[in-house]
């Protein structure tokens, strides 16, 4: 409430009125220019429609998945016979070679057996073998006594749960297994039990925080090479039924699998992927990836293939591939893993059944549950591999006495790495980029290499160019700001701040900042020195960043604010977050262009943001220069260093290397001016010239064979806050 003084009471009504409000219009007046200074958001509280405007990336990333899922649906849906469902099966497994890639070659598995311990009604022997040179797997083989003749077996895969095998609820059913007559070989999967590949030595537990991370970090690196997570995990199950098949307690005809939750994502790969495998039994993990998206989303690397989704895979498909042989579905109701979905993969899959008339071999049993093992759910499970590895019995669950965490401890260190240094998933993937990705460039056709990036990127050239959509202004001394914001690819909008100078030169910048558009947009910040300079200035929040970010789907491996979820669901359905956020550059740079009438745009783009604004430059020559400050150096950079900075991994391409690299993109650029500053190695630190010369040597070979070397600044200096007399040449 405006204070009117008391002296003003003596004034005749009318006075006092036109007074009172002139002290009104006044405050106003006063007050409004501060709080629009400080307020730089495109979407105001007033703005309903867009409060969900953070959660924009994954949305879109998984109506895409919905739609390639849908068309899956209906392709199976018309599948009518037995032929039919063969070529189906044929289709599938045509698809896993391409979304894994090649396995690597058998090698010997050079067992040794650490010790061995002899129980009331088991021996079990503790064992390390080399599912690759190298690549140590730590295992126990529980072995019935009173064994007459050959015996089925049971590989036992572990969840996330950091003991690996040797938890009480995995030891509880191995053991019952074990006194049920079944020998049972249980593993370590990478990152797990005593497999930490990322060691603290002074806690003896991950540095990276757990399970998940273990697999998602270096699976990360394997993805960027074209590899995956999944490959190397499958391929130590692969290795272990080689193993199984050498001991004579063991008949080859009598194979089994199970795991629950991670174990039960390794038991259903592993047992599509190995045909030696006579039955199989996932355990909380079956669902499909429609209700997966729409609860959880996309979980750590190895429950992910490169381009699957895309390539027309769903869970189904892991149990189909199988038929007819024996398969059980171990769920809960209330899992993690959506039971909706675990009941529509489970009446897809019985259909193939029916077809081969052997409904008999397919089975799920249900239970009201969270994510946990059940009495009924495991009774179900032993009388399954009872029934179909031929060893008859009694299914009731009994109680069994564990080993005790000494007695479960197989490496004599407690760790592989620091008993049996060997290699790591990091490394096996270093080696075979190594070997697999040319360094050598000279007869690179750099056209291919764009249209590469672009395929591989998933980008979409932008044909719609939506109507810029003004939502506020405000005037600074010599410029003023107007706030707008412009559909993206999909549904969702991308809001941009437009700094627009009195004296305009005609020239544009686009300027893209890893924390938004806001970051350098206060009085006396980077943006106000280029319209000081006559520029036109956009900074916008592209998607998954600023106003149009920030929301984190449930995911298990966040590293520090950068969701590995949300990147793996953009490669499952064969797109990239670098490739998306390039066609809206694109889209932006064409209302810089044909909306706004600018003469000459120019993109500069820091740290992280980097790779997108390389994609979207090499993809459109709308932007006529460019510049790139602490540019990530390559993605190959990521692959050969084991502690990268998790901060590149959402703009990085799935696959990149297996057909460019950024210095092609940056070297497609030429004859268009473009200045690199201070480049970054994958650790997030500057590197050397000589080390920059090394990795962007390529770039300045092309400038200088197209005879514009003066068109390419490659800097390595000390930046001060305000000082931007680097940005110099490149601006003339």
């Amino acid at each position: 409430m405006t204070h009117i003084p008391a002296s003003l009471i003596l004034l005749r009504p009318a006075v006092l009125v036109r007074n009172a409000f002139a002290v009104v219009l006044i405050s106003l007046l006063t007050i409004e220019p501060i709080q629009a200074q400080e307020d730089l958001n495109v979407l105001e509280k007033n703005w309903v429609h867009f409060r969900d405007a953070p959660n924009s990336l994954y949305r879109h990333l998984s109506r895409s998945a919905f739609d390639r899922l849908e068309e899956r649906k209906v392709e199976v849906s018309n599948i009518k016979s037995l032929d039919e469902w063969k070529n189906r099966q044929q289709y599938i497994k045509g698809q896993f070679e391409k979304v894994l890639g090649p396995f690597p070659d058998k090698t010997p598995l050079n067992v040794r057996t650490i010790r061995t311990l002899n129980k009331d009604f088991y021996v079990v022997e503790h064992m390390v073998y080399e599912s690759q040179p190298g690549f140590f797997v730590t295992s126990s083989l529980y072995v019935p006594k009173g064994i007459k003749g050959k015996a089925p077996a049971i590989i036992y895969c572990s969840g996330h749960a950091e003991e690996g095998y040797r938890t009480e609820v995995y030891q509880h059913t191995i053991l019952n297994l074990v006194k049920k007559g079944f020998v049972v070989l249980a593993i370590d999967p990478v990152g797990q039990g005593e497999r930490l590949e990322y060691l603290d030595g002074k806690t003896g537990k991950s540095a990276l925080g757990g399970p998940t991370k273990e697999h998602s970090y270096p699976g990360a690196q394997a993805f960027i090479s074209g590899q995956s997570q999944a490959l190397f995990m499958i391929w130590d199950g692969v290795r272990a039924v080689d193993f199984l098949l050498t001991r004579k307690e063991v008949d080859p005809d009598r194979i089994g699998i199970t795991g629950r939750s991670g174990g039960g994502t390794q038991s259903a790969y592993i047992a599509a992927l190995d045909e030696r495998i006579k039955a199989a039994a996932p355990e909380n993990y079956i669902t499909n990836f429609t209700r997966l998206l729409e609860t959880n989303g996309p979980q750590d690397a190895e429950q992910n293939f490169l381009h699957g989704i895309a390539e027309g895979l769903d869970h189904a498909d892991l149990l189909a591939v199988r038929a007819p042989k024996p398969m059980l579905m171990v769920t809960t109701t209330r899992d993690i893993f959506s039971i909706q979905g675990a009941r529509e993969t489970a009446l897809e899959v019985a259909g193939i059944y029916q077809a081969y008339g052997k409904e008999q071999n397919f089975q799920m049993v249900e239970d009201d549950a969270a994510h946990s093992t059940t009495l009924k759910n495991r009774e179900a499970l032993y009388a399954f591999f009872q029934e179909h590895l031929n060893n008859p019995g009694n299914p009731k669950d009994e109680e069994v006495q564990r080993l005790s965490i000494e007695e479960n401890q197989v490496a004599p260190t407690g760790q592989v790495s620091t008993s049996f240094p060997g290699e790591t998933v990091f490394s096996l993937n270093k080696k075979w980029t190594e070997k697999m990705v040319p360094t050598d460039r000279a007869s690179i056709d750099l056209k291919s290499k764009v249209e590469e990036a672009k395929r591989l990127s998933g980008y979409i050239e932008p044909t719609e160019r939506g109507e810029p959509v003004l939502t506020g202004r405000f005037k600074r001394e010599g410029y003023h700001i107007e706030k707008y914001y412009i559909k993206g690819e999909g549904e969702y909008i991308v809001p941009y701040l437009l700094f627009v100078p009195e004296k305009p030169n005609q020239k544009s910048l686009l300027y893209l900042h890893p924390k938004g558009k806001s970051v350098e947009a206060a009085e006396g910040g980077e943006l106000e020195w280029f319209v000081q300079q006559g520029f036109t200035v956009m900074s916008p929040d592209l998607v998954g960043i600023g106003e149009v970010g920030g929301q984190q789907i449930p995911g298990d491996s966040n590293f520090e604010g950068s969701s590995y979820n949300l990147w793996f669901a953009s490669l499952q359905i064969g797109r990239s977050i670098v490739g998306v956020r390039a066609g809206d550059v694109v889209r932006l740079a064409h209302v810089l262009k044909d909306r706004l009438k600018m003469g000459e745009i120019y993109g500069l783009a820091k740290n992280e943001m980097t790779p997108v604004l390389l994609h979207a430059a090499s993809f459109d020559p709308t932007i006529s220069r460019i510049a790139l400050i602490e540019p990530l150096v390559s993605y190959r950079s990521i692959v050969m260093e084991q502690m990268y900075d998790p901060a590149y991994i959402q703009n990085t391409v799935p696959a990149a290397l297996r057909a460019y690299d950024l210095p092609d993109l940056a070297a497609s650029l030429a004859p268009r001016k473009l200045l690199l500053v201070n480049a970054h190695d994958a650790t997030g630190k500057p590197i050397s010239p000589t080390a920059s010369e090394g990795e962007m040597g390529w770039i300045r070979e092309t400038y200088q064979s197209k005879g514009i070397p003066q068109e390419l600044k490659i800097l390595t200096i000390k930046i001060q806050d305000k000082d931007r007399e680097h940005y110099g040449q490149w601006l003339k």
